[in-house]
């Protein structure tokens, strides 16, 4: 398989187990002789793990005839066998203990890397699934990646295991060479990751079919939230022989993989025919060159508009 050519110059313009507080839980009887607490939190968050998973149980939870609990999902994967005892589970609902899972507030389990929220149990993993303190995938596009961390462990990962470019500033500059054009396999490479602003991007280009035509393109993704992102624009141009493509928009957040990007169309797409144009010659090799820069709106506090702010 012959290999493509990538050639890069960058203007230098510039509690995975959750913690929880102990709340004590107190029987007192009628006649006030005794007053005791039955069980701290803790206790009853280890009663709502499930067995098999290891998962926190939400309704229905199911539990066999000798009072053995366990989730929805493991019921189906265990056979509908208790997996403590063997006996057949049925269909018994644990309503206690769905019940005492409402009376607990617990911390985000993302409490360590800097989450202050307590939820109460229901509502907590609606939370998780959002939370702007979870971890980011690897936005690497070359291979399936599953390494996961904060935006400075990932740039490091980048850097040191995938062997991405990395460079200073708010401009680029890239050339993509093809020895045969009239194949266009689909390809994606992550040419390098950009510090500017204090921020990190990562500039993608990729070859695919789009229906039964083949495409390059170009786009940006933004190492964050996207909220953040969206404090941001960048421009992509590619052209030859007195013509260009410009592309203008908002980086998208490594929170969408490159292949939902990709899919939305959201980048500069360069039609083959198109490319071949742009590389003039006798068209028998492709030579793209992409240009761009990045940008940050800031607000103008006295006119209420917002203006580029690009990086010196």
């Amino acid at each position: 398989m012959e290999l493509d050519s990538i050639e890069c110059v960058s203007s230098s313009d510039g509690i995975d187990e959750e913690e929880i507080h102990h709340h004590q839980f107190s029987s007192k009887p009628l006649n006030n002789i005794i007053s005791s607490a039955i069980s701290p939190a803790t206790s009853v968050h280890e009663l709502l793990e499930c067995p098999v998973c290891t998962n926190s149980m939400y309704p229905p939870i199911h539990q066999c005839h000798n009072g053995h609990t366990l989730c929805s999902t493991c019921k189906t994967r265990v056979h509908n066998r208790c997996p403590t005892c063997r006996q057949e589970l049925g269909d018994i609902r644990c309503l206690a203990l769905e019940k005492v899972a409402e009376s607990l507030e617990l911390p985000c389990k993302y409490c360590s890397l800097g989450c202050p929220e307590i939820f109460p149990y229901y509502s907590k993993l609606k939370h998780e699934a959002q939370c702007n303190f979870r971890p980011y995938n690897c936005p690497y596009a070359g291979s399936e990646c599953a390494v996961v961390g904060d935006i400075p462990f990932l740039v490091t990962h980048l850097r040191d295991d995938h062997k991405v470019d990395m460079h200073t500033g708010c401009t680029f500059n890239h050339r993509y060479v093809k020895s045969n054009p009239r194949e266009v396999e689909n390809a994606t490479w992550m040419l390098t990751v950009f510090n500017c602003f204090g921020q990190y991007f990562c500039l993608h280009f990729e070859a695919f079919q789009l229906g039964m035509a083949p495409v390059y393109m170009a786009f940006l993704r933004f190492m964050g939230d996207e909220t953040e992102a969206r404090n941001f624009s960048y421009s992509l141009e590619v052209g030859a022989n007195g013509r260009k493509l410009i592309w203008e928009g908002t980086p998208r957040s490594i929170r969408d993989s490159h292949r939902k990007v990709r899919d939305s169309h959201d980048g500069l797409i360069i039609q083959r025919n198109m490319a071949l144009f742009f590389s003039g010659g006798d068209r028998k090799e492709l030579k793209l060159r992409v240009t761009g820069r990045i940008w940050k709106e800031q607000q103008n506090q006295e006119a209420g508009v917002c203006i580029p702010n690009l990086c010196s």
